[in-house]
């Protein structure tokens, strides 16, 4: 399903998950206020279907929406194209084609871009998983283990969380983290790009996000295909046997601050 470029395999994946250890770890690891979910994308909306005890909408939402019910209610959900409000929302998820319409940008014309030419470099821009593939997706708590793997976990975190869960992740086989940001339509940034290229993905979730899809004016998300998940739950109780670990104590902005650095460093 995922496009991983050349270089950028990440850990390899493992033969089963204990999901409740892994976000029991999570959560003691970060303090998480969030349930931590998964997301799967389907081939049919039978496959979809057959998931235990799957909630279908009973109401048009957006996909933030939907993926709020499973991080805020606990609620595993089932969704298509047709329950979603509009073309925006499933093209990100690879259910609506970035045909011309989509491309031209026109609904956000002089709403969230002042020209046409800004709207269709804006939705050029976004990442989304190819169209064809699926016609279903579903959200469930990682605890639940009903999407057994997910293609992608969602960490709703603040940013003093999410730098030590990133922290983790670099802990071992060091990299970069390269991110982008679209603006409006962030879920781009999240679950777009993490199911379209099997990386970690972090966003600034988007107005939309926050009005419809709960997300709380402090969290920020993370997505990353659950391979990554003991990697970075491994480094951050690596760093934590350092010193280094949520919630992170002010030392003070006037203090001295070589009694505390010498506790993390010593003598280097």
């Amino acid at each position: 399903m995922t496009v991983i470029p050349p270089g950028e395999i990440g850990p390899p994946e493992p033969v089963t998950y204990d999901w409740p250890a892994l976000v029991d770890d999570l959560n003691r690891l970060l303090r998480l206020k969030t349930t931590p979910i998964g997301m799967k994308l389907f081939g049919t909306v039978a496959e979809m279907e057959a998931i235990p005890k799957i909630r279908r909408p009973q109401a048009i939402h957006t996909a933030d929406q939907v993926v709020a019910q499973a991080a805020r209610l606990g609620w595993t959900v089932g969704a298509t194209a047709e329950d979603l409000s509009g073309a925006q929302c499933g093209a990100v998820l690879g259910l609506h084609p970035r045909d011309e319409q989509w491309l031209s940008g026109r609904a956000m014309t002089g709403v969230w871009f002042e020209t046409l030419e800004d709207s269709a470099a804006h939705q050029s821009a976004m990442d989304t998983v190819p169209f064809g593939r699926y016609e279903a997706f579903a959200v469930s708590p990682l605890t639940s283990g009903r999407l057994d793997p997910p293609d992608i976990c969602l960490v709703y975190a603040t940013p003093g969380q999410m730098i030590i869960l990133i922290n983790g992740l670099q802990w071992s086989g060091y990299r970069k983290f390269d991110w982008s940001v679209v603006g409006e339509s962030s879920c781009a940034d999240s679950w777009g790009r993490a199911l379209a290229t099997g990386q970690p993905s972090l966003s600034i979730p988007c107005f939309a996000e926050r009005r419809y899809g709960g997300v709380l004016d402090e969290e920020l998300l993370m997505a990353m295909p659950p391979r990554f998940l003991p990697k970075a739950i491994a480094g951050m109780q690596r760093l934590a046997a350092n010193g280094l670990r949520y919630p992170i104590p002010q030392y003070g902005i006037q203090s001295d601050a070589r009694a505390g650095l010498g506790v993390s460093y010593g003598g280097r």
